[in-house]
């Protein structure tokens, strides 16, 4: 079924694939499946002919047997990320053999596929790594084009650079870093810029979902499994089929359904609720929090196994604090969205504002940033925020290595702390513009007037606060 060793590869031709194995029945049986998807296969038996072919041909794919004559696939697999970068390999395990494959994708390993073989996992694999090496031309180069990290500093040039590196593989990625860091949108650029771009993004925030729901949400459930369930329902993991499912906040996934997922990892395979047999899935996990995993593994509040298994590549998202230097520039983005929402012109912001925020702590990291911004907007009269508008809090902790107080209990944290007051100063603020706009008939100007802000800063309150 395969092509000869000898002999170049032409341009315009169907893809090409390098199966390394020494059964004779599986090369076989991958190169009949590969030739019904309309591409060629090469095959070597063992790690020096393997070499020797990459050496020499161009290929879209090397799928490599672990256990070979003359050495371990994990060595072909090092050998091709130093080589071969740009050829995605995955590789061939024996089932329920997991640490294997987690060494795999740690080396560089697109993916992997279990013994004994499934055809179906086989042709998403193949087509995946195939889409995804034809993106290494310049003329097809993978872009994104959705939202961007802002900011030159070193850390986010390391993180970007990294980014792009984990889009090339299938390997789970843990997303780490604070709240209000920006934890999704990392997320969402691997998403876009890896091979499954055209798949689902299905982003879950796993405390958010009752307890009691969250098998049904998750992994869909069959009628009449349980009361209520009056239709089959598909579940978010298998929404995000063909793509990439976003476990936000997984340290709040409780240890029973830790357990369920961590046979999705492993197996691609999922039960819905009230079902008998398993359905294969194909998703890419990718999960966040800004908790310590390892710390809660130590606990034993979350599942040992699941955490190396869901850690294979772990990305920290710097806090705000971290790259100061990038607060100009992310300021002003945030001032020019606020204020196109709000259909005003963008104000300048001044030094000093520019140097208040730097000196500032930012517990609330980005998140926290656009809520400052935004009050300044409102609080300015001009066309320029100043140092006056932007009102920090001082009791904001100076660094993340703040000790605990006393007894050992923190108690709610500032941005939780403020969170909540920002919602009560918003119902006060929103009743008091009703009433202005009452006493005056409705007349903004006279309304804005009687509260001592300008016209435009209560046109902004009015449209944010939803009084209209």
């Amino acid at each position: 079924m395969s092509e000869p060793l000898s002999g170049a590869r032409s341009p315009a031709t169907q893809p090409i694939v390098l199966v390394v194995d020494d059964e004779p029945d599986l090369l076989e049986l991958v190169s009949l499946t590969l030739s019904r998807m309309s591409f060629r296969t090469r095959t070597a038996p063992d790690l020096e002919t393997a070499r020797r072919l990459l050496r020499a041909e161009s290929f879209d794919l090397c799928l490599t047997d672990m256990r070979l004559p003359d050495g371990d696939g994990l060595d072909l697999v090092a050998w091709i990320q130093e080589h071969r970068p740009t050829v995605p390999v995955a590789v061939i395990t024996a089932h329920g053999n997991v640490e294997l494959a987690v060494r795999a994708l740690k080396l560089g390993a697109f993916d992997f596929v279990s013994k004994p073989l499934d055809l179906g996992v086989l042709r998403k694999l193949v087509g995946s790594a195939v889409k995804l090496r034809s993106g290494t031309d310049a003329s097809t180069a993978i872009t994104f084009t959705g939202p961007r990290l802002l900011g030159a500093s070193p850390v986010m040039e390391q993180l970007r650079d990294m980014i792009g590196r984990v889009a090339r593989s299938q390997a789970p990625v843990h997303i780490s870093g604070e709240s209000g860091t920006g934890k999704e949108l990392v997320a969402r650029m691997i998403h876009e810029s890896g091979a499954r771009r055209d798949g689902p993004f299905v982003a879950v925030n796993c405390g958010a979902i009752p307890t009691e729901l969250m098998e049904s949400e998750l992994f869909g459930h069959k009628r009449g499994s349980f009361t209520g369930a009056i239709a089959d329902k598909r579940g978010l993991v298998q929404s995000a089929e063909g793509g990439t499912l976003f476990l936000d906040e997984v340290a709040d996934l409780p240890l029973h359904m830790q357990v369920k997922l961590l046979r999705v990892v492993q197996e691609k395979a999922v039960r819905p609720v009230g079902e008998a047999r398993e359905e294969s899935v194909d998703v890419r996990i990718l999960s966040a929090t800004h908790k310590s995993l390892a710390d809660l593994v130590a606990q034993g509040l979350f599942r040992e196994d699941l955490y190396y298994r869901i850690n294979v590549i772990e990305l920290r998202v710097p806090a705000l604090r971290e790259r100061s230097a990038d607060i100009p520039e992310i300021a002003e983005a945030i001032l020019e969205r606020l204020a196109r929402r709000a259909s005003l012109a963008a104000p300048r912001i001044s030094p000093d504002a520019i140097e208040a925020l730097q000196a500032y702590a930012f517990p609330g990291n980005v998140r926290e940033l656009e809520n400052v911004l935004e009050r300044a907007l409102t609080l300015s009269t001009g066309a320029e925020i100043t140092a006056e508008h932007v009102r920090l809090r001082s009791s904001a902790r100076p660094a993340a290595s703040e000790p605990a107080a006393p007894g050992g209990s923190t108690g709610p944290t500032a941005v939780e702390a403020g969170a909540a007051l920002g919602t009560h100063l918003e119902s006060i603020e929103r009743d008091a513009i009703i009433k202005a706009l009452e006493k005056t008939r409705y007349n903004k100007t006279a309304a804005a007037k009687l509260l001592g802000m300008s016209f435009r800063a209560l046109r902004y309150r009015i449209k944010k606060l939803g009084i209209e």
